[in-house]
């Protein structure tokens, strides 16, 4: 039967019921694999199929059952439409995808320079200069702790906390306004080649953020007796409130260019006293005397320390930063693998230059916290001083055991003044 069908479709099979069942079901001409065949006049073969359909296999008739008009339908639909100039132009749909994807990519570009926080908790500015906060009399900025800035013990340096100190300090002068062309003098005073020196610090260190930590320091400043300045700074952990570090130091006026101690004119004291608050230092004084240690009572001795030219600022002197470097260039060593710092003291005695060479001594407290065989704090003495004698800077330092826990005194922002 299947031969039958077939061969049907080749060559005409005698219809019982005649031309009637003939006509229904028409004759066309055949599609070979689709293609098509020619007219009868250009005398190429023509195919009739007007073959019966076979009666039924298992079910329904199977045969060529097609219309004649769906066969043209189909005709028409596979027909490729005529070549126009609306037709040879690109494909506008995919052009417009290909415009959104670079809108949507661009957009996400700037997002990511426009950079917002989503979340209370994350900080809206931690890299910028800072701003000021309490009517104008408190500077404060945010710090972000680098992988350059911490040490052996995954923590920041003393020294990369001083570095955070001394920077607000110059961004509040300068917020402020009063910002001259010298290193943190005002208009005043560079008119009058006056710069501020320190003259005593005092630091004590709660905790040490770590790398990623972001640090947010405050900074005020206030009256120190007739000729003096005091300045205050505050380290907290900008994501917890934790206070880190307290601050507080004197500074005063020399001229730079006599290099000698002066009195602060009655202009700059026009100048800076607006921004004076009134308020307690941060950090209660350690009243107790510095005493002078020498090559005989010193326990620790480093010699022939000289400053490079990168340690000098821009007054032509060693930066303070730098000395508690050298200080600490004779602690002993024990101490530093097994103890962190905990407070420092310091009193500057006077400047030093790039060709200065220098002596660091320590010597063991004999009284104060304890000593190098006990298992908790130790205290030291230290001096700064040149080769030939003239002291640089005297200190105290005080150590604790490492991941003790700190001193647990809560540092706060003065109250402002009325």
């Amino acid at each position: 039967m299947v031969a039958t069908a077939a061969a049907s479709s080749f060559f005409p099979v005698p219809s019982p019921s005649g031309d009637a069942k003939a006509s229904k079901f028409g004759s066309v001409s055949a599609s070979l694999g689709g293609i098509k065949t020619k007219s009868a006049s250009s005398g190429a073969l023509q195919v009739n199929t007007n073959a019966q359909a076979p009666p039924k296999i298992n079910g329904p008739p199977v045969g060529l059952t097609a219309s004649v008009e769906t066969l043209k339908n189909e005709d028409v639909v596979s027909s490729p439409a005529p070549r126009t100039f609306i037709n040879q132009l690109p494909d506008w749909s995919m052009l417009l995808a290909a415009i959104t994807t670079m809108f949507l990519a661009a957009e996400k570009q700037w997002m990511m320079l426009d950079w917002k926080p989503k979340r209370p908790d994350m900080l809206i500015d931690p890299f910028g200069i800072g701003r000021i906060v309490q009517d104008g009399l408190v500077f404060r900025q945010n710090f972000s702790i680098r992988s350059y800035e911490i040490g052996a013990d995954r923590t920041a340096s003393i020294e990369t906390l001083m570095n955070h100190l001394q920077e607000t300090a110059l961004n509040h002068v300068k917020t402020a306004g009063l910002l001259g062309d010298g290193f943190g003098a005002t208009p005043e005073m560079s008119k009058r080649n006056l710069i501020w020196v320190v003259t005593r610090m005092q630091i004590l260190v709660d905790r040490y953020p770590t790398w990623g930590d972001v640090v947010q320091v405050d900074t005020w400043v206030g009256a120190s007796g007739k000729n003096g300045m005091r300045r205050d700074w505050l380290v907290r952990d900008a994501k917890t409130g934790e206070t880190l570090t307290r601050a507080s130091s004197v500074w005063v006026m020399m001229n730079k260019v006599t290099r000698r101690l002066s009195k602060i004119p009655e202009e700059v004291r026009g100048e800076i006293e607006p921004y004076f608050l009134t308020s307690d230092p941060v950090v209660n004084e350690d009243s107790r005397k510095l005493p002078k240690i020498d090559d005989n009572t010193a326990d620790y001795i480093c010699e022939s320390l000289t400053p490079r030219w990168n340690d000098l600022d821009v007054n032509q002197h060693v930066n303070n930063v730098k000395y508690i470097g050298w200080i600490l260039e004779s602690a002993p060593p024990p101490i530093l693998e097994s103890h962190e710092l905990a407070a420092i003291t310091l009193e500057y005695r006077r400047e030093c230059g790039r060709d200065s060479v220098l002596r660091s001594l320590t010597a063991v407290s004999d009284t104060g916290i304890g000593n190098l065989g006990s298992p908790g704090g130790v205290e030291f003495q230290h001096l700064l001083r040149l080769e030939e004698g003239a002291e640089i800077v005297r200190g105290r330092t005080e150590w604790r055991p490492k991941h003790a826990d700190n001193f647990g005194i809560t540092g706060h922002i003065p109250a402002e003044s009325a």
